[in-house]
Formats: C-alpha cells, structure tokens, sequence
C-alpha cells in the first residue's frame, strides 16, 4: 500500500525521506520516488526497484536538500514503471517533460480520484502534458493550473474539485521550505520536530515513518490541510457551509514506534480503526506474492496438493464464513469438491474420513480450542493432510499444520473481527489458485488476471471504505429497530451471513441472514417495515433472480438496503435505498462487499451506544470449549 513522507528543515532531510520509506516498506509497493527543492529547481530520484535503489540513486545524483517528498507505489492506475512512479512534476504549457527538472509543482498521493478522467480532458485542452498513465498525475497538473504564488491556496482550490480518496504532500518550485499536504479517506499524520535548531516539521501516511525523527505526532483528520513552513506549521478545513477554509487546532500527541499498534490515532473504536486498515493488511498480506505457487503455502506443498482430491475446511464464527466463502472458490476455480464444518459440530458427529483429503483450518489467534481440537479429530481419523490459514506465525494451530499461510494482519483488538476475516479471504483466494494452478486448471493468462486483481484490491477497499458517510445515514435508521434480514445469492451468501453476525454481534440486533432464493419458504413471513432487509447486490449472474427476490419484500410492504454495483440498475426509490459500490470485482467482489456491512454495524452500533470493542459476553479468542 502507498506511503508518503515529506518534511521541511534546516538541514538536510533526503535521509529521513528514505528512512521513512523503508519504515513503510511493510506495506508492500512496486515503485519508489523522492523529490526536492534544490538548487532553486525541482529535482527528483525514481525507481521501480527497493528503496535501498533509490537510496543509491539520489546519492549518485546528489540530491539533497532541506524540503521534499517520498513516496512508496503499489500500482492502481498505470503499469509498476517509472514514468508511474511518483513524486510527479506538472508540465504546464511550453514545459519540457523530458529533463529531470521540468514543472514548478511536484506531488505524491495516496488514494483513487474518481473523476481523473474529466478532469485530464480538461487539463490537456489547456496544454498540459502527460507523462503518465496516473491519477495522481491529474492532480498535480491542477494545482499549477491553480497556483497564483501562493500553493496553499491553490491546494484548497484544487480540492473543491477532486472526487473520491486522497492524502497527498505538494511543494513548489517558487516557494522553498514550504510543504503542503491534506487528506481526505486516507491516513495522515503531521509530526512536529523535535531536532533544536532545524525549525523542522514532517508529513507521512503513518507514524511509524517518522519512527526515531520525532515522537510528536498530530493525526489530522478528513478534510484538514495542513502547511507545514520552518519553525510552525497551520492547520485549516473547508466549512461546508461557507466554503472558505477555516484554522483548526489538533492535540499533539507523544507516540512511540512501538506502540503504534495499539494507538487508536484520529478513530473513536479499534474497531473503526481495524476496518480503515483493511487496506494495508491485504497489501501486507500479499507483500512477498509475486506469482501463484503451492510453496506459497510451505515446502511440500506441491506434493501434498497433488496427492488430495477434496478439501475440508474447519473453522468457527467469522472464519466459517470465509470458509464457506471459498467453498464457492474452490469448486469453481479449483474444481475441487469442498465441504465446510462448522469445528465445535464436526468432532462430535460420525463423518467419512478420506486420507486424500487437505484438511484446512482458520483461525485469526490460531489458538481457537474448537478448531484445534477439530484439527486433532480430522489426523486422529487418519487425514494427516493439513493446512491453515492464520494470523499468528508462532500460534498453536501453525505449530499444528502441516502448511500454513500468514495473513499479516496485523493486532486486532477489536472483538468483532474485521480485518481478520478479509485477509482471510485473500488467503484463501491465493490457496484457491493455487490448487487450481497443481490440478491444471488456471492458465499463465488467468494467472496473471487473478493477480492484477489481488494487486487492485487494497485500492478498491479504499474506494469502498468512502462510502462511510452514506452508511452512518443508514445506521441512523437501523438503531431504532431491534430486528434485521440480511439477504445474499450464491458467493455472496455467506457475506450476507457475515453482515448479520457483525450487526448482532456489536449492536446486540437479532438480526440473521438467508439465501434471497430461500424467502419464500419461510422468512418472508417476517417481512413488515419495521423489518429492514440488507441486501448484497454484485452485477453476477444471479442479479435477476436476486431483483425478482428483492420485489417479493417491496410488495410486503419491507424496507430494502441495497448494496449495489454500478451497473445493476437499481435505483433508490421509496421502501429501496442503495448505496453504490465503486466497481465490480468478479471473484473477489465478497472482498469488497463485506466491508460496508461492517461499517453499517460499527456505526449502527455507536448510535445505540454499545461497547463497540469489547461486547457484552464475548471475547477475541475463543481458547475454550
């Protein structure tokens, strides 16, 4: 996932830039840039390599200077090359793009810019030139168009006319020691230096880029610009109402490296915080992924894979939905025949054992009591094939397993899983095309589909995680109701039984979920307006079905919540609200549609007033029977 660092001092920073990208590094990229003010121009290293390349470039050309940017990619829009690459540079009408300090702006960003497109037409009628496949590339070119002598007002300008997620860190070639950045649906943070005498003041995506710089960190929250000059810096946001830009005081806040695992930053609930990290766990947990491969898994995978002709999969609660999930995986991709026990049942019914079957647990903890004595049954009736899917390397399920793959995603505190559960899914997708590369039936072509969109997919669930105010309006609603119907078809089923599980689980609604088709025969008895039914609507080849099943809870006078992509036409109307989905994402669409149902609960769950993180009854690791 992108990182951005930026700083302006006194002395030379192109150090701590690089030292900040390597803390960033976790995250995953496929290109790295630095740019600066040198020299009364804008100069600038970039590479589609590691960052220790980039460390040896801007010292072969001497770069160095006490204002500038950095920036880690992984590529959405346009190839891993570095004419991708950011920091980018604006090329104005008579510029040249060709040398190494062409422009006056140069820019790096975090985040998808939904109108890229119109606002690149607009931009080329003026003259600009394009030098990338980026959207990124849109909004430096607007900020020059803008720029007037004063960049935090062509910043502030140019915002009004961005649409989708950003965080992005500017400077001007006219205006040395001065760094603008602001944020909107991606993570900032403004650290306040600490160094005596440099007058110093940093950006970056996370703290722990600033790990060793200084400790005191400002999380600047959505909408907030902030300009960052020697020796102070100001922090303003734009008044809806007035639509001037107005001064906003943030808590300085002391953070150390270690602890930033469990600092809640700028969210109300771990929780929240877990979800808005979605994002940086699939990048993590794709990090060291660069082609599909049973090894992937451990050694001996190859040989284990081609020795099994089934799957079971073991697991409880939300890792059995995402197990249930892959089930449709792994019998359409894979062509595999799977089948998916819920653990704390399967140990304690008589079941045909197959010794060619691969025995697959799931666990976030790894130290699930259900599943790890599931797994034991499964050996102890001679399955000796087995593998997990875990969050915790040196957890007891791992030490257990044959193979295993790590999710990374990283400490979750919050009891309702989240990030767990998608990492999870990706896990699971890579095990799916895995199989299906050992049993012959994934081509290089589909291999290579499969993983431009596993690439995509942290963009995407940044994309979706925009729809957050849209969902708060909705929850306003569900926190008046005490029931809830959750409605899905076919590989989104089981997302559809998540959303119930996460909306009962913190805002202590009955709610429960069915398969759309399965209406008639019986749920449909509960339908009244007092009943709100969630449906998850992707543009697949159920998508008819599912319309005629949602028209059969309008004509009972239901209430429908409708998450829908773009292209199903569903269109909100009285007794249907939709929100749209940013795209289609075929396989991996149960990715993306999973997480406005866990937003929809977090915030139903705030206005009624629970304990979002730590819910009544419950707890984060299920360690006993």
């Amino acid at each position: 996932m992108c990182g951005i660092v930026g700083a302006v001092s006194q002395r030379n920073i192109v150090p701590i830039l690089i030292e900040g990208l390597k803390r960033l590094e976790y995250r995953g990229y496929d290109s790295c840039g630095v740019a600066v003010h040198q020299g009364g121009e804008l100069k600038r290293a970039r590479s589609t390599s590691r960052v220790a390349e980039l460390h040896a470039l801007a010292a072969e050309d001497s770069i160095g200077s006490g204002t500038g940017i950095a920036h880690t990619r992984w590529a959405t829009h346009g190839a891993p090359a570095v004419h991708n690459a950011h920091p980018h540079f604006s090329h104005g009408p008579g510029a040249d793009a060709n040398t190494a300090t062409a422009g006056r702006i140069a820019l790096v960003h975090n985040g998808i810019i939904e109108n890229h497109d119109e606002l690149r037409a607009e931009l080329k009628a003026r003259g600009y030139v394009f030098t990338s496949q980026t959207d990124t590339e849109v909004i430096c070119h607007l900020v020059d168009q803008l720029y007037n002598g004063d960049l935090l007002e062509a910043v502030q300008q140019a915002l009004t006319r961005l649409k989708g997620a950003y965080a992005i860190a500017v400077f001007a070639r006219d205006e040395p020691h001065r760094v603008i950045a602001a944020r909107e649906g991606s993570p900032l943070v403004l650290g306040v230096g600490t160094e005596a005498g440099q007058g110093e003041h940093f950006v970056a995506s996370d703290a722990m880029a600033l790990a060793g710089v200084t400790d005191q960190i400002v999380y600047l929250e959505e909408g907030d610009v902030v300009d960052l000059q020697l020796g102070r810096y100001w922090i303003s946001k734009r008044n809806t109402e007035t639509g001037r830009y107005e001064a906003q005081t943030r808590e300085v806040r002391t953070v150390h490296a270690h602890s930033g695992a469990a600092e809640l930053g700028p969210y109300r609930h771990y929780m929240q915080k877990e979800i808005f990290e979605q994002p940086v766990a699939i990048a993590n947990t794709l990090d060291a992924v660069t082609g599909i491969s049973p090894e992937l898994f451990g050694d001996g995978a190859y040989r284990i894979f081609k020795e099994i002709d089934s799957v079971l999969i073991l697991a409880c609660g939300t890792s059995y939905y995402s197990g249930s999930t892959a089930k449709y995986w792994l019998e359409s991709i894979a062509k595999i025949p799977t089948s998916v026990e819920i653990a704390s049942e399967y140990r304690y019914r008589d079941s045909v054992p197959n010794p060619r079957t691969l025995v697959v647990t799931i666990s976030q903890s790894g130290e699930t009591a259900d599943t790890l004595a599931a797994l034991k049954h499964a050996r102890a009736q001679g399955m000796t094939h087995t593998l997990t899917i875990c969050n915790v390397a040196t957890s007891a399920m791992v030490r257990e397993c044959e193979l295993s793959y790590i999710t990374r995603a990283g400490a979750e505190i919050g009891v309702a899983s989240t990030k767990a559960f998608t990492t999870q899914l990706v896990g699971l997708f890579m095990l799916t095309l895995a199989l299906a590369q050992t049993r012959g039936h994934l081509s290089e072509a589909q291999e290579a589909e499969h993983l431009k969109a596993l690439r995509h997919l942290p963009v995407a669930v940044q994309a979706v995680l925009a729809l957050e105010p849209q969902v708060i309006a909705w929850s306003e609603e569900f926190a008046r109701k005490e029931n809830a119907l959750f409605l899905g078809r076919g590989l989104h089923y089981p997302i559809a039984l998540e959303g119930a599980l996460k909306l009962k689980e913190i805002s202590y609604i009955h709610a429960e979920a069915y398969p759309a088709g399965e209406l008639k025969h019986g749920p449909l008895a509960l339908v009244t307006a007092e009943m709100p039914v969630v449906t998850v609507a992707p543009n697949d080849a159920l998508l008819e079905k599912l319309k005629s099943n949602m028209q059969e809870v309008r004509a009972r006078g239901g209430q429908l919540y409708v998450f829908a992509d773009g292209d199903t036409q569903i269109e909100s109307e009285p007794g249907l609200h939709v929100i749209r989905m940013p795209e289609h994402y075929g396989s991996l669409s149960p990715i993306l549609h999973v997480i406005p149902l866990q937003l929809l609960a977090y915030h139903t769950a705030c206005a009624r007033g629970t304990d979002v993180d730590k819910p009544r009854n419950l707890a984060k690791s299920v360690t006993v029977e």
